[in-house]
């Protein structure tokens, strides 16, 4: 989702949205953050300042007793106004100044505190970055946040990606992190690659559906035949499919003739603000 919100020339959220999205390299807007603060040091600043807001959207069963069993985080950035920046105006530059495990801490430690209060639902699903799959210390840092929850009440979304080019590192990242609790996602899956080879290796609780896929159901013999491999795969190795991009009432209806277990998307539900979560 983009944000439709003019920032007044000085701002420092201006700067960041400006470092995110202009051609220039980004060390070359530093010099215009408010109060001579560079880009760095002001993303330091917002997560100090708990400037940052997390919203989410919920994954909806399409079978069983419990309609939302678990729901995404989305993070934002809050601007003047009250106004929320999305994630694709702040996050290259996180990953520019390699600051992404830092982010992922924050979401991380107010994840589990939301958790912990008891309000539904009570699993959620953070996507982690490179940058953290490569981080030795993160695992334990998980582990030491979410030793007071139950099993898997955090699962942790790895990009198709990841998956596929970064084998080892997401092997490792992957042990750790369930020895510490947490659960894993596949995220995107059928967007580069139909090979069931590294979701049979990794074995993860979910895989979440492309929309390249979801959203041609109706139409493509192909898609229905790549899903339905996927949900083959998912029976045999023990992991759920959670269907991405659902917008349309046919394409839910599809996905239980198929007998997927999940769908999201703004057919499903629209975020909202964690705080403010009504299911």
């Amino acid at each position: 989702m983009k944000a439709n919100v003019k920032e007044p020339a000085g701002s420092p959220h201006a700067a960041i949205r400006i470092a995110a999205v202009q051609d220039k390299p980004i060390d070359q807007t530093d010099s215009a953050l408010a109060g001579g603060l560079n880009a760095a040091s002001r993303l330091r600043q917002a997560l100090d300042n708990d400037e940052f807001a997390l919203y989410c959207q919920a994954v909806l069963a399409l079978s069983g007793g419990e309609r939302y069993p678990m729901a995404e985080i989305l993070v934002r950035l809050r601007e003047e106004e009250q106004a929320m920046l999305p994630p694709g105006e702040f996050l290259p530059v996180f990953e520019h100044y390699r600051m992404m495990p830092q982010l992922d801490r924050w979401v991380v430690r107010k994840v589990v505190k939301h958790i912990a209060k008891g309000s539904a639902p009570k699993r959620f699903t953070i996507n982690i970055s490179t940058q953290s799959i490569d981080d030795a210390e993160f695992p334990r840092f998980f582990a030491a946040e979410a030793k007071a929850l139950p099993p898997r009440s955090i699962l942790f979304e790895i990009a198709e990606g990841d998956l596929l080019s970064r084998a080892e590192p997401v092997g490792r990242f992957v042990s750790a992190m369930r020895a510490g609790g947490g659960g894993i996602v596949v995220d995107g899956f059928g967007r580069k690659s139909v090979s069931f080879t590294p979701l049979k290796t990794l074995a993860p609780d979910f895989v979440k559906i492309d929309g390249s896929i979801t959203r041609k159901l109706l139409t493509s013999e192909v898609a229905r035949t790549k899903l339905a491999a996927v949900q083959r795969v998912g029976a045999a190795v023990g992991f759920g499919v959670i269907a991405e991009c659902v917008e349309e009432k046919e394409v839910i209806e599809r996905l239980k003739m198929m007998g997927v277990g999940y769908a999201q998307g703004f057919g499903i539900h629209t975020p909202q603000a964690i705080d403010a979560l009504k299911l």
